[in-house]
């Protein structure tokens, strides 16, 4: 079978379904929004002022979002502030890509947290 025409290899299936498992809570999709739109950090209490949901909630969604380093943290004192990475957010590959079995825009890698 031509490679082209089987399935995505293990790692990269697992890499890709990792990043649809962070975006599949529409308040995740809102922060990964928010903070691109924003280019810029933003502090936590900037993000629930924007997005109307609880502290505790929107923390527990930036944890989920930064593991798969779709976030970074700043941390200045004693505050964290949030920014997108916009390396591995470009490297998102769209849906359609993926479920059309079109190339993946770029490879999906992203560099590790401070790299972007």
């Amino acid at each position: 079978m031509n490679e082209e025409k089987g399935p995505l290899d293990r790692p990269t299936a697992a890499e890709y379904a990792s990043w649809f498992k962070a975006l599949a809570d529409p308040t995740r999709v809102q922060v990964v929004s928010l903070l691109a739109r924003q280019g810029r950090p933003m502090s936590v209490g900037e993000i629930v002022d924007a997005v109307h949901v609880g502290q505790s909630t929107v923390s527990a969604h930036l944890k989920v979002l930064a593991e798969v380093r779709f976030v970074l943290v700043d941390q200045h004192g004693t505050s964290r502030f949030y920014r997108i990475n916009t390396a591995c957010v470009e490297c998102f590959p769209t849906a359609a890509d993926l479920v059309m079995g079109r190339p993946a825009p770029v490879a999906p890698t992203c560099p590790p947290e401070g790299d972007d």
